[in-house]
């Protein structure tokens, strides 16, 4: 599958822009994860495209309601398992290989970021600090709905220190923080 057709499939089954938006800024940071430990970037990034492909139709069945969808698009199957390992509390898929750790990590981390970036005056994340988000991280009413414990395990899964996960992703995403409707434009 190509980038395009992943859009087109993502597209196809999320209206919502923050979910697209969402959907992006996981791309860019499995890219450059991908890049950083030697992984299949473009493998990479097709997981990170597609992984809440089922969110917006299918938020009980989450991580396992599009497996039929990947399939019929011809989705690899290392793939399809790390769209479910993502979704490791809900279907039972532990992440193993280190694509899968990678987007359990860096899902929710995210959108902390993003949400990090948004109440900064610059709304961008060409000046946003490490400090920063571990400021905000201590605020459990900032950004109530990500869930650090999971991002806390995903660091652990990888044998990173969590600011250095927090740095990677920033760094992941700010090349593309306009598409995340970051930044000054």
């Amino acid at each position: 599958m190509t980038r395009e057709e992943g859009l087109a499939l993502l597209r196809a089954h999320n209206r919502d822009e923050s979910h697209m938006r969402h959907a992006l800024a996981v791309e860019a940071a499995m890219r450059h994860m991908a890049r950083a430990m030697g992984g299949d970037e473009e493998v990479w990034g097709l997981a990170g495209l597609l992984h809440d492909l089922d969110w917006e139709e299918c938020p009980d069945r989450h991580g396992e309601a599009c497996v039929k969808w990947l399939e019929e698009a011809g989705v690899d199957r290392e793939i399809i398992r790390a769209v479910q390992a993502h979704a490791f509390e809900l279907t039972g898929v532990e992440p193993v290989t280190p694509m899968e750790k990678v987007l359990y990590g860096v899902d929710e981390l995210t959108g902390f970021v993003m949400a990090v970036a948004l109440v900064r005056p610059s709304r961008s994340l060409a000046d946003l600090e490490v400090k920063s988000l571990k400021k905000k991280w201590k605020d459990k009413a900032f950004a109530r709905g990500v869930d650090r414990s999971v991002i806390e395990r995903g660091a652990e899964m990888l044998e990173m220190p969590l600011e250095r996960l927090m740095e990677e992703v920033v760094a992941a995403l700010r090349p593309v923080e306009s598409q995340l409707g970051l930044g000054g434009e």
